[in-house]
């Protein structure tokens, strides 16, 4: 599966079951998490270690994952930018952190973490239809989105030069003390100067105001990978919103849903249809002629004496995954014809005589239903 799998950021193998990886993870977040581990790389490590849980911990992700593949599931590849320009909102600042659950262990309200802040992850919403869904795609989507000021190369100084905070002396935080009959307490809050940093700009950007950032509109191309289902989530590596100078941006993870189709229904990995025959081809058997997601045509044989609503199978014209693809069910709807020509008309009778049962005559009217044969009775008694 490849040395980056999600079973080897937990290291446990792929049969491990749901115990085994929630042990592994509870394990290694401790370990890893930024508020305890100062080793370089700590926080990107504990946040795969996050994002590997969410998935295997996942009944319907993981069979997804394991189907799919490793490269397939969890990036939609790093596609291009294009364009810029002013911004307008659609997008919402999701996941940051992936909801760590290790709050209650290590407190809420902490110390402020060191080192420049990555930017926030985004969630966008995506529909394709039934068949790129299938076969993958490549879309182009606009993305609004926090960037590095140009002007300054995102750090907020003109000369790209910084001095020492002098509200906070360089902590990035600032201490307020207060007294009560248990004694004085001590509150750390994020320094309202530097907000957090520790340094201020030499000469602030005039383009940003020393923010190091801008709103801006993008185009990005995302390649949507075959297989993918309704509540799938592809990540974009960096194109997130711009993290704090010196730190990296956030992912862009793109929720799929797959709009319904007129003629075919997703069951799982297979593909289901209907197709219309009659008594005679039921009774009998035929070959028919049927249209597959991707408008080929195959000849489906009809089994004789089939009955009314039962699925035969095409193996492999369902859903393509990187590894065994699956079928498409054909659902038989038998239709009895409401208009016979003579001869038709000639042979259904003939069919009942040998069935021993008699036909209608000739002329015959159709039978009324029990409301119309109330209402017929009812305006008789008002004659």
């Amino acid at each position: 599966m490849g040395p980056d799998s999600y079973y080897d950021i937990l290291g446990v193998p792929r049969s491990a079951d749901e115990k085994e990886i929630k042990k592994a993870y509870r394990s290694l977040a401790r370990k890893y998490h930024p508020d305890v581990c100062k080793d370089p790389g700590a926080e990107e490590r504990f946040k795969k270690i996050n994002e590997a849980y969410s998935v295997l911990s996942d009944s319907q992700k993981r069979a997804q994952y394991d189907r799919m593949g490793h490269t397939a599931y969890s990036s939609a590849s790093k596609g291009s930018y294009s364009g810029g320009g002013g911004f307008s909102g659609g997008f919402s600042a999701d996941f940051s952190g992936f909801g760590d659950i290790f709050e209650t262990f290590f407190g809420g309200g902490g110390r402020q973490r060191a080192g420049p802040r990555p930017g926030a992850d985004l969630l966008m919403k995506q529909q394709v239809t039934l068949e790129e869904a299938v076969f993958g795609t490549e879309k182009e989507v606009s993305l609004d989105h926090i960037e590095p000021c140009p002007a300054c190369d995102g750090s907020g100084s003109e000369t790209r030069k910084f001095t020492t905070c002098s509200t906070c002396g360089g902590s990035g935080q600032m201490r307020q003390m207060s007294q009560s009959i248990f004694g004085n307490f001590v509150r750390m809050s994020t320094c309202t100067t530097c907000g957090g940093r520790g340094r201020i700009p030499e000469s602030r950007c005039k383009t940003c105001g020393g923010s190091g950032h801008q709103r801006a509109r993008q185009t990005v191309k995302v390649r949507i990978p075959p297989g993918v289902d309704t509540g799938m989530r592809l990540r974009m590596e960096g194109y997130g919103d711009a993290g704090e100078y010196g730190a990296p941006g956030g992912d862009l993870f793109i929720e799929i849903s797959v709009a319904p189709h007129r003629t075919f229904t997703r069951r799982g990995d297979d593909l289901e249809t209907a197709v219309d025959i009659t008594p005679a081809q039921a009774t009998l058997g035929s070959e028919i002629e049927v249209q597959t997601i991707d408008r080929r045509t195959v000849v489906l044989g009809i089994p004789a004496g089939v009955q009314h609503n039962t699925g035969l199978r095409i193996p492999g014209e369902g859903v393509r995954w990187q590894t065994k693809p699956g079928d498409m069910l054909v659902r038989v709807r038998i239709v009895v014809p409401d208009r016979l020509t003579d001869e038709e008309r000639d042979l259904y009778a003939r069919l009942l005589e040998i069935e021993g049962k008699r036909p209608p005559p000739k002329g015959a009217k159709k039978g009324k239903s029990f409301f119309q044969d109330v209402v017929d009775k009812v305006k008789e008694t008002v004659k």
